[in-house]
């Protein structure tokens, strides 16, 4: 019996990659967007918007009266919003927690009675490097991410007795929209007493993008994940550097992982 997998966000990058690939595995591939988009047509589009917990209730509901069940929930989208976080508003703050973080969440409770029902359920949550320490002028982005870790370590212990998995993905940097499409704060302008070291930082978080790898590598290494019959908690899919950063700030006192971090970001 094919799989029926649920993706949040595959307009473009990750989300779009993962979806096309599973498909052509053999998967039954439900996507989800806010629009129409041109997609695969072995993809499967259901309208969603991820801040509206009722829009996602419609599209869960319309995945289990097409199939009867979900095997697999991905909760792919998300957005970045930069800025120095003093300046941040409450709104923004809303923006990106409620699109990261609240909209897996949705998502979550969406799915899970279904999964219960079937005694068995993956649940992959997109998380970031960025969820692992904290990134300059990225600071609620970083905060939704560490949010994803927290609920994900939690859900992975209640959902155990119901044979449930919960992965956390944790991406470097990979060359997708989310360079192109990340939001600055209003008051990220020439009267903010940030501006100089904003600049310079967020010049260098996305040369770091740009230069990142493709995002097929998220998709071969989910497609990995869930040919596992026990998948582990957690994938770091990254460079060298970066899972060795990882590594190196569970085992470096702070001190010293604040050099490294401020040195790379240009800090002053």
């Amino acid at each position: 019996m094919e799989k029926v997998v649920l993706i949040t966000g595959v307009s473009s990058g990750f989300g779009k990659h993962t979806a096309e690939l599973l498909a052509e595995k053999g998967f039954k591939v439900y996507g989800t967007s806010r629009k129409d988009i041109d997609h695969d047509v072995r993809i499967n589009l259901v309208k969603m918007d991820v801040r509206d917990q009722q829009s996602i209730q419609n599209a869960v509901q319309t995945v289990l009266q097409k199939e009867g069940r979900i095997d697999v929930l991905i909760n792919n989208a998300g957005m970045g919003i930069s800025g120095a976080i003093e300046e941040t508003s409450v709104e923004e703050v809303d923006l990106q927690m409620g699109t990261n973080f609240m909209g897996a969440f949705f998502a979550i409770q969406a799915v899970l009675p279904a999964m219960r029902t079937q005694g068995v359920g993956t649940i992959i949550n997109i998380g970031s490097i960025g969820g692992l320490m904290g990134l300059p002028f990225e600071g609620f982005y970083s905060a939704s991410k560490y949010a994803i870790e927290g609920l994900s370590e939690a859900l992975r212990m209640e959902l155990k007795q119901f044979n449930i998995h919960v992965v956390v993905v944790n991406p470097g940097d990979f060359k997708t929209q989310f360079t192109a499409n990340r939001k600055l704060i209003v008051k990220a302008g020439a009267s903010s007493p940030y501006e100089t070291q904003f600049k310079k930082t967020l010049t260098i978080i996305e040369k770091d993008e740009n230069g990142g790898m493709h995002p097929t590598y998220i998709a071969k290494k989910i497609y990995a994940i869930l040919k596992k019959n026990n998948p582990g908690p957690r994938y770091v899919v990254s460079s060298f550097e970066q899972k060795l950063a990882v590594i190196l700030k569970y085992i470096l006192p702070d001190s010293l992982n604040a050099m490294i971090l401020e040195g790379h970001y240009g800090i002053k």
